[in-house]
């Protein structure tokens, strides 16, 4: 559970593979229209692709010519009980947690110097 855990967690690190999870909650997608709103080559939106698939975020299907992505949300599952066993954070607000865990870190590095 740890691994899985690992791998969840460093899928949703990142601000861009978050904004794709909110975007796929709405519908599937295919990977062009992922990759509309953002700044980046669409190269760069298939590597968030491929580590949010990785992790078992979403999962992509060929339909035809088009790729399309689809949300899993039970992989989010273990991670959310995870979060909830600490009891002070929303099951899914990851943006507390990691201002928790920096909060925390910096502590850390306080108490060292």
């Amino acid at each position: 559970m740890a691994q899985t855990l690992d791998t969840v967690f460093s899928a949703l690190a990142d601000p861009t593979r978050r904004a794709i999870l909110a975007m796929l909650l709405e519908d599937d997608m295919a990977v062009t229209d992922v990759a509309e709103p953002f700044q980046i080559s669409l190269a760069a939106v298939s590597k968030h692709l491929s580590i949010l698939a990785e992790a078992g975020l979403i999962l992509r299907e060929r339909r035809g010519r088009v790729i399309w992505c689809k949300l899993e949300p039970d992989a989010m599952r273990s991670a959310s009980v995870w979060m909830q066993s600490f009891g002070q954070f929303e099951p899914v607000d990851l943006d507390a947690f990691e201002r928790f865990l920096e909060d925390e870190l910096s502590e850390g590095e306080d108490a060292a110097t």
